[in-house]
């Protein structure tokens, strides 16, 4: 009888498997996790304000029309807006209405702009040493078309109706307080005047003997 082993056809033979490498976990230093929760926070807060500035309305004074320089103001020339945001302002708060009536225009105030306090003042135009003085001229003899509170005009002197000199006449300064057109059509300007100067110019005044010349304008 004969046996007749079988063998099986070896196989390929694996090779080893190498054994997994153990990751060590890294801990957080406790400096370090409040620190970057701390900053986490500020970003949050910085966000938030920024976005509360950008959203946050007030109310402000603007002005309402055309205010020149050297004019009280009343509650007429203002007017009262909301405002977003605002940064880099320095606004009149509405509530401060009250407190701005009476004052004067300290520049020329544009109409839509918003009011400052820089833009005010309570002094007088009047300055030391000064007087205001009443020069009513005719239409004619005015040397611009409207004069506002602080314009600076020239006053000169001229001849009488015996003189025939043609020497310049004598020089006095003066700026515009107000002015005023009565009925008649003749204007009125309101002058602040040097004290010394105020007794020549009312004289030359009586005799018509004024002349206005324009020399800056505010």
């Amino acid at each position: 009888m004969t046996v007749a082993s079988t063998r099986s056809t070896p196989g390929p033979v694996d090779s080893p498997v190498a054994p997994p490498k153990v990751v060590r976990q890294r801990r957080m230093r406790p400096g370090l996790l409040g620190l970057a929760v701390l900053l986490i926070a500020l970003g949050g807060l910085g966000s938030a304000f920024a976005v509360t500035s950008v959203r946050a309305t007030g109310s402000y004074l603007a002005v309402a029309q055309d205010v020149p320089v050297g004019t009280v103001l009343t509650a007429d020339h203002v007017m009262t807006v909301e405002v977003s945001g605002g940064q880099g302002l320095s606004p009149v708060s509405a509530s401060r209405l009250a407190e701005v009536v009476g004052m004067r225009a300290a520049v020329t105030l544009t109409p839509g702009t918003l009011l400052t306090m820089a833009q005010l003042t309570d002094q007088p135009l009047l300055g030391p040493d000064q007087q205001q003085l009443a020069l009513g001229l005719g239409v004619s003899a005015v040397p611009a078309k409207k004069l506002r509170p602080g314009d600076k005009v020239v006053l000169f002197s001229t001849p009488g109706r015996n003189e025939t000199s043609n020497a310049p006449g004598t020089r006095f300064e003066a700026t515009i307080i107000d002015t005023a057109t009565p009925e008649r059509g003749d204007v009125v300007l309101y002058l602040a005047l040097a004290t010394k100067d105020v007794p020549a110019v009312v004289a030359l005044a009586d005799q018509n003997r004024v002349a206005v010349v324009l020399d800056a304008a505010a």
